[in-house]
């Protein structure tokens, strides 16, 4: 399909080492003329949906700043768009949590909130769990909760867990959990 949208004009209006933002004049496709601001991430967004022989899945809480309120959330992070994203998802899961696994696989990707930001993402599903020591940034006050995945479905459910990654993760988890059983 072609692009409806016009630009006119663009201007850098923020940069760090994590993102930019830029500002487009633009002509929309209903003809008129307005700006559209785009936030790029410079990193890829990464998840792990870790999982025991039990189905227990492990979740990280801390504190989100942006959102002035505490987060459960399945084991995330970022990855240099030039890092090879599933290394990239063994070191965070093993920096948040401690845990290394043995199998991984790929659950997904997806776009985060594709309306204001090109951020992509890739979920992992990781098993064959094995604890080491965490290594959690110097930014980052983590506690690491492990709960049966019912629990962590119940607690999307309730409102309880409201990180894009960790809902869209638990659901496909739990579907997938819910197709092997039929089968």
């Amino acid at each position: 399909m072609q692009n409806p949208w016009t630009i006119l004009d663009s201007r850098e209006v923020y940069d760090n080492r994590w993102i930019r933002v830029t500002e487009f004049s633009v002509i929309h496709p209903n003809g008129g003329r307005g700006i559209y601001g785009k936030v790029h991430f410079k990193n890829r967004a990464l998840g792990i949906v870790a999982m025991d022989e039990e189905r227990n899945i492990y979740l990280v809480g801390q504190y989100r700043f942006t959102l002035d309120r505490y987060s459960w959330e399945i084991p995330e992070g970022g990855g240099a768009v030039d890092e090879e994203p599933l290394a990239a998802a063994q070191r965070e899961l093993k920096e948040e949590t401690g845990l290394v696994a043995a199998h991984w696989t790929k659950m997904f990707d997806f776009h985060l909130s594709n309306s204001i930001t090109d951020e992509c993402g890739e979920v992992y599903l990781a098993t064959g769990l094995e604890q080491r020591t965490p290594a959690p940034e110097d930014t980052e006050k983590l506690t690491v909760r492990k709960v049966p995945l019912e629990e962590a479905y119940r607690m999307v459910e309730m409102g309880e867990i409201t990180d894009s990654m960790s809902v869209a993760a638990i659901f496909r988890i739990k579907l997938s959990m819910l197709e092997s059983h039929r089968s």
